[in-house]
């Protein structure tokens, strides 16, 4: 028998999040908080959202079980083979020490095609961590990164209190499913979390997957949450998914850059192109998802000629956001620009090629991650200074 102590899971206890809603079961973790929420146009975006993609219990503790009750729901795609159940990441003194996956939950089937979804409810689970040392140590526990996660009880069998203090810089990241962590294995595979531990550094995810889009709600929660660093990765959403012509997407980088200034005039500030997508470096959107029996892939169907009256691709993108940056640059020293093809890119594709022509796998998020923490977190890196150049400091 264990004498277990239950924890609150607060706040206080939770790294990444932005936002903490009582819930029928628990405390459901979001990465944008309830005002901008309240502006999404649709239920996908919400269902995204609410995936803790760089979130994290943190604590430190003498325990040596843990447990952590949590209910999951998963996004299964109307005709595509369902996802594997998400893993749950303990990390101790910032060393992997345990993963685990809770069963069963809730499912959301979506349709791609139309967004519509249908919910098939489903039921909490427990995962347990056991045989850790009895000596005091900062724990953490990474959520999921690709399934909503209600957390419903924290139990342990010594006291919990705050973890240390270690003095880190935030680094706050906005990108695509890309950098969400789609096909990586675990959440600390994503290339965002391998990057920040190379860096030393806090992170704040919230890459959205699907709907990395200029969302003028989501400047503004940049601009309101404190952050010591921040980078952008805009371009491939906007191009699977048709949204605008070139004409908009000028003035709305701009826009979403001075709402941003806004709150952090002069916080160094990145912008990130798209790494190379074959199927959309010069090919329009809108993308499509198919199965061919055996996996997902998406493919393009926009004509090429159409560039000629607006339409983006990877490309333009690349060339717009370049220009667009060095003008403003002239008078805001500390933004900068990053072409994406600098960490994953045409000699990447042929030895590491992307599995649904889209997504990076799990190597390929690490190459990503380890090319960015040296370009970016390294001694000659944009955000070095700040970030203190801690090399591989807690590296998962």
């Amino acid at each position: 028998m264990t004498d277990w102590i239950t924890t609150p899971i607060e706040s206080r206890i939770l790294r990444g999040a932005l936002d903490l809603e009582h819930t029928a079961h628990g405390v459901l973790p979001h990465r944008l908080p309830a005002w901008a929420r309240k502006q999404f146009p649709d239920n996908y975006l919400a269902m995204v959202e609410a995936q803790p993609t760089g979130v994290r219990l943190a604590f430190r503790t003498a325990a040596t079980a843990i447990e952590l009750d949590a209910l999951p729901t998963r996004i299964v795609y109307q005709g595509a083979p369902p996802p594997p159940n998400g893993v749950y990441e303990l990390l101790v003194n910032g060393e992997p020490a345990g993963r685990a996956s809770v069963p069963g939950g809730t499912r959301h089937i979506t349709d791609m095609a139309t967004q519509s979804t249908v919910t098939e409810p489903g039921s909490a689970g427990t995962i347990r961590f056991t045989g850790l040392s009895a000596d005091p140590k900062d724990v953490e526990i990474w959520l999921p990164h690709t399934e909503i996660t209600e957390l419903v009880a924290l139990r342990t069998d010594a006291p919990v209190e705050l973890a240390t203090d270690r003095g880190r810089p935030v680094w706050l990241h906005h990108g695509s499913s890309i950098s969400h962590g789609a096909n990586a294995d675990r959440p600390t595979a994503t290339w965002p979390a391998l990057a920040a531990a190379r860096g030393g550094v806090d992170l704040i995810n919230l890459s959205l997957r699907g709907n990395c889009l200029l969302d003028p709600f989501v400047a503004r929660t940049i601009r309101d949450t404190p952050a010591d660093l921040i980078s952008l990765k805009i371009g491939i959403n906007l191009v699977n998914t048709d949204l605008m012509r070139l004409r908009a997407f000028t003035p709305a980088v701009h826009g979403f850059l001075d709402t941003i200034r806004e709150g952090h005039p002069s916080t160094p500030l990145l912008v990130v192109s798209p790494i190379l997508c074959p199927i959309h470096e010069d090919t329009p959107g809108p993308g499509t998802l198919e199965f061919d029996g055996k996996r997902v892939i998406f493919r393009a169907l926009g004509d090429p000629a159409d560039r000629a009256a607006g339409r983006l691709t990877l490309n333009i993108i690349r060339d717009e956001l370049a220009r667009l940056t060095k003008q403003r640059a002239a008078d805001d020293a500390n933004l900068h620009y990053l072409d994406g093809r600098s960490l994953y890119g045409e000699p990447d594709f042929v030895e590491l090629p992307l599995p649904d022509q889209l997504h990076p796998n799990t190597a390929t998020h690490r190459r990503i991650g380890e090319r960015f923490g040296e370009l970016v977190f390294g001694d000659d890196g944009v955000f070095a200074a700040v970030a203190g150049r801690q090399q591989n400091h807690g590296q998962p």
